[in-house]
């Protein structure tokens, strides 16, 4: 799908206020630790992370998403009142019902016609949310959107420490709840615009997508146990990141690593990240990262580690920007921008 009409005007987010490090999440598990042989040290050696953000005990995802709602909105030009639509990404909920997104919108003020409601694929769901959003400015429905995500990983990281401490806990046990302990929190706001009223001008040029659901088995979730098949999450994840690549490449304008200037990917560990640039053949100092002192923090990663980027002039206009959005289910999507 490509976009003519459709720009980033504003982006925003929220770190955690608590660092969390991966020597203290071990200190917790030093029991089972020693009696599986594992070196102090292993979380982050296996997976980059020196640490990660947690949210004060209670915190809800609609107040996080809505706290980088807000910076958004104090920072732009555009009254709240333009906003035909306000999309909830986020893994995390505040209850099975209502969506988040009406507290959001609450929260916020929003106008009664502002249309509201969840978008939720995994780490995929900010990109999901970006698509959807283009979709309705692209059409000529509304002109202003607003994106928000708010991840909070401190409930489902402590539970499975607790887990984890039983002595009766095995090796494969501890294996399949690896990828927990990778986890953080953060929150991230994006406007989208059309263009005839954006200032900014960050074009959204288009987006593709693929879906590989026959490994939709290999990491599963509830508010409190997530297990994963790192590996075959790994294997299966680049290669359908390779395939959503080629799609790229055919359907989008300027896409080739020679082209981009920089990626804004979901990241989920230096051992996912290396391999995702191997397998796309992309340069590795062209991507964007913050997993070492923020974790995988979901969808919430994809757009945080854009803002970070822009923030540290890393990005000039004119630059090619690609977002690389994989979530587990299997699905990817990747998105071409014009700073």
């Amino acid at each position: 799908m490509l976009f003519q009409n459709v720009a980033i005007e504003a982006l925003s987010y929220e770190l955690a206020p608590h660092r969390i490090s991966s020597d203290w999440l071990e200190d917790q598990m030093s029991s089972v630790m020693q009696r599986m042989n594992m070196p102090k040290g292993r979380l982050e050696q296996l997976s980059g992370i020196r640490e990660r953000r947690f949210w004060d005990a209670g915190t809800r995802p609609s107040d996080t998403a809505t706290l980088a709602a807000r910076k958004l909105l104090e920072h732009s030009d555009v009254d709240p009142a333009q906003i035909g639509i306000v999309i909830n990404t986020s893994v995390c909920q505040d209850y099975l019902e209502p969506s988040t997104a009406c507290f959001v919108h609450r929260n916020l003020g929003l106008s009664p016609h502002a249309i509201n409601y969840d978008v939720r694929n995994a780490c995929l769901g900010f990109l999901n949310g970006m698509y959807n959003a283009a979709l309705m400015i692209e059409s000529g429905a509304i002109t202003h959107a607003l994106v928000v995500n708010g991840e909070g990983a401190q409930d489902i990281v402590m539970e499975t420490i607790t887990r984890l401490q039983r002595p009766e806990t095995t090796g494969q046990e501890f294996r399949d709840s690896f990828a927990t302990l990778t986890l953080g929190s953060g929150a991230a706001a994006m406007l989208l615009t059309h263009v005839s009223m954006a200032k900014q001008g960050h074009r959204l040029n288009g987006v593709v997508s693929l879906a590989a659901t026959e490994h939709n088995n290999l990491c599963y979730g509830s508010p409190s146990y997530m297990k994963t098949d790192a590996t075959a999450l790994l294997h299966a994840g680049v290669k359908l990141a390779t395939a959503t690549w080629g799609l790229a490449q055919e359907r989008l304008p300027n896409w080739s690593d020679e082209q981009i200037a920089l990626y804004a990917p979901h990241q989920v560990s230096a051992r996912h990240m290396t391999s995702l640039a191997d397998g796309l053949g992309i340069t590795h100092s062209k991507l964007h990262l913050n997993f070492q002192v923020l974790g995988n923090i979901g969808p919430a990663a994809l757009p945080i580690s854009l803002a970070q980027a822009a923030e540290s002039g890393r990005l000039k206009p004119g630059d090619h920007v690609g977002l690389l959005g994989i979530g587990s289910g299997l699905n990817c999507s990747m998105m071409s921008v014009t700073w």
